[in-house]
């Protein structure tokens, strides 16, 4: 799979799919393209006057009610894919851990199974 195509398969398999495992192409292709679309939004509304503000402000509440749950389930299943649980998301939510999080978040997939399912590299490098 193209690294573009990784957050349409998030947002429409794995909406809000906790279960199993995501490789770390797919979590970091689907944050890529969410933080692009996100920052356009944002300078799109800086940029514009009141009434086309109010509408790309609409399209950024719209963006993130979308993204929010296929961000978590990516999210998890990475995590899922380096041994740990999903919870250790709520690190990111606690301003002094983001750091631990982001070490997990770039820590490179368990080759073995795990508790949560098989590995998604399954003889691919």
């Amino acid at each position: 799979m193209k690294w573009y195509q990784w957050f349409t398969y998030c947002i429409f398999n794995r909406y809000a799919d906790f279960n199993g495992r995501a490789r770390r192409a797919e979590h970091w292709s689907f944050t890529l393209i969410y933080t692009i679309i996100n920052v356009s939004l944002y300078f799109l509304i800086a940029l514009s006057g009141d009434l086309a503000s109010t509408v790309f402000c609409i399209m950024l509440l719209l963006f993130g009610l979308v993204t929010f749950m296929p961000g978590l389930a990516v999210g998890a299943c990475w995590l899922h894919d380096i041994g740990l649980s999903g919870l250790w998301l709520l690190l990111g939510w606690l301003s002094l851990l983001h750091l631990v999080l982001f070490v997990f978040l770039v820590k490179d997939s368990a080759p073995e199974d795990n508790r949560f399912s098989p590995s998604p590299k399954d003889g691919i490098e």
